[in-house]
């Protein structure tokens, strides 16, 4: 990452991803407790955060990192086609996007982390 890369926002999202963090989902919930307090390898993410005009579920900006959690509706073609433009708008801006279904989180967390400690292990280790 560059360091102090401005990633863009649209303030008007704000508000609403404020709503989102106090209305989580059950795998959301579940997947944070796993990431705060740079429980992944010592990097630090966020929940909700304001890129561009989306919303990320979890966010490293020192990674560059993005990681989505897809529920049952995310089955449906035109959240499909919102998620793929959302994972392409987010390579432009340079941020890498993990995703996982909520029944993977449910199912088996450990492996979950496992993905996204496996990525930072080779995401740091391709750039040192």
């Amino acid at each position: 990452m560059v360091p102090g890369r401005i990633i863009p926002y649209n303030p008007k999202l704000k508000e609403f991803a404020r709503q989102l963090r106090n209305n989580s989902t059950r795998s959301e919930i579940w997947l944070w407790k796993r990431l705060k307090g740079k429980q992944r390898l010592g990097y630090d993410f966020h929940r909700q955060k304001p890129i561009d005009n989306y919303i990320l579920d979890f966010f490293c900006h020192e990674l560059m990192l993005g990681i989505e959690l897809d529920g049952i509706s995310h089955m449906f073609d035109e959240i499909q086609e919102r998620d793929h433009e959302k994972t392409q708008r987010m390579n432009q801006l340079g941020i890498t996007i993990l995703r996982f279904h909520d029944d993977e989180v449910f199912q088996d967390i450990d492996e979950v982390v496992r993905a996204i400690d496996t990525w930072i292990e080779n995401h740091v280790n391709s750039t040192d």
